[in-house]
């Protein structure tokens, strides 16, 4: 019987480490088929992606992903929980996928899981030093560190759940407890370059790290650390003007957007409450840049990485009841390339699932598709790409969704 694995990632953009993963997890697994959910535009540190969707869908074909589909926005530009329950809810869908690989600083993968079942459990001893915790003022990440490294008792723990991909690893695991699903888990190994790092090791780079070459046109330390093909997509890309380095050149329609705002406006927005929505306004009332806007809102509570998700989610106008939607909803499935193994894929897909909203063409499916639910959901991702492509240097376009082909290989 085929084995399918299944990845979750953003590719922003695809380097030598992505390849190292997805070379490891088909040993593992002795998968024969791989599919991959992506997030597209903007990503989940609150940025934007470095390259657009379609062109991170040809990077992963050309080095192995058979299936790519996209994460909706709404969970793309979300809380790690938010973002990997997204992801692990839309290949629980699919009913294919036997595992899920993901990597990490650490390969102890049965510490992650047990960290994993003790924040889905809840037990009233560690909620109560959660508790605690938050009442100091804390983030909510730094309050459940403190509280998990009191309950766990434990140094082992400590540097495990300082490192983010160990973290969003955990939500993964999770995520599978909350849907119940069979698909089994796996962590590789992340070494040579970690997820901030701004070195080369060997051949080997962060995501960040490129990006920061990017901005300084380092382009012989870039294409060391990527794969010939996804190099060649950067650079023509950036030849293009379509290469968006941050959520700054957005910023004058993120302050303009918020001071067209009122606060109890405001406050319908994703991770916007105790009083937030003030410091929000009265920010963007009193600056002209998006540095000195995150400065004003930022505190002990706050860190600069939620605060850029806010302001994405005001500016994409991602409400609370929107992440209530998608969550509340059955998954649809928005395909953005495949190979000739992947066009299989997609035949068990609909075999396995013959309800599931699979949207191979934009236009036809909000033309015709009597699923209000999905059709609105999917306005976000178009109406992200509307506002994606008005950060490019020279030609922009409106609804990109509706004229992209899907990105296939042989």
């Amino acid at each position: 019987m085929s084995k399918v694995l299944g990845i979750i990632a953003e590719y922003n953009p695809f380097h030598n480490g992505h390849a190292l993963h997805l070379l490891k997890s088909k040993e593992e697994t002795n998968a024969d088929y791989t599919v991959c959910v992506i997030s597209g535009n903007f990503v989940q540190r609150g940025n934007t992606s470095i390259i657009n969707k379609w062109v991170k869908t040809e990077m992963a074909l050309n080095e192995g992903i058979d299936l790519i589909i996209e994460l909706p926005t709404i969970y793309a530009v979300s809380s790690a929980e938010n973002f990997a329950y997204g992801a692990i809810k839309l290949l629980n869908s699919l009913k294919i996928v036997d595992t899920i690989s993901f990597g990490s600083e650490s390969s102890d993968i049965d510490a992650l899981n047990k960290i994993a079942s003790i924040i889905y459990s809840e037990p009233k001893e560690y909620t109560d030093l959660l508790s605690k915790e938050l009442k100091k003022g804390l983030s909510f990440p730094k309050a459940r560190e403190n509280a998990l490294l009191l309950y766990l008792n434990d140094e082992k723990y400590a540097e495990i759940l300082t490192m983010p991909n160990n973290i969003l690893g955990i939500e993964y695991l999770k995520a599978l407890k909350r849907l119940k699903s069979h698909i089994k888990p796996i962590c590789i190994k992340r070494e040579k370059a970690f997820y901030n790092s701004t070195c080369i090791v060997d051949e080997y780079a962060s995501a960040t790290a490129i990006r920061n070459m990017l901005k300084n046109e380092q382009f012989s330390d870039i294409r060391r650390v990527m794969p010939r093909n996804s190099y060649d997509l950067l650079i023509q890309e950036y030849e293009n003007g379509n290469c968006i380095l941050d959520i700054s050149k957005f910023e004058k329609e993120i302050i303009y957007t918020i001071r067209k705002l009122s606060t109890d406006e405001l406050k319908r927005f994703s991770d916007i409450n105790e009083g937030l929505e003030n410091s929000i306004k009265n920010a963007a009332n009193s600056c002209n840049n998006l540095k000195e806007l995150i400065f004003l809102i930022k505190s002990k509570r706050y860190t600069q990485t939620r605060i850029q998700r806010i302001l994405l989610n005001i500016l994409l106008n991602i409400q609370k009841k929107d992440l209530l939607l998608a969550k509340k909803s059955h998954p649809y499935i928005r395909i953005l390339g495949f190979n000739s193994k992947g066009k299989e894929l997609i035949s068990e897909i609909y075999k396995n699932n013959p309800k599931l909203n699979i949207v191979t063409s934009v236009k036809n499916f909000m033309d015709n598709s009597n699923n209000k639910t999905a059709k609105y959901l999917l306005s976000k991702d178009i109406f992200a790409s509307d506002v994606y492509t008005l950060g490019y240097d020279k030609n922009s376009y409106a609804k990109l969704d509706y004229t992209k082909r899907i990105i296939t290989k042989d």
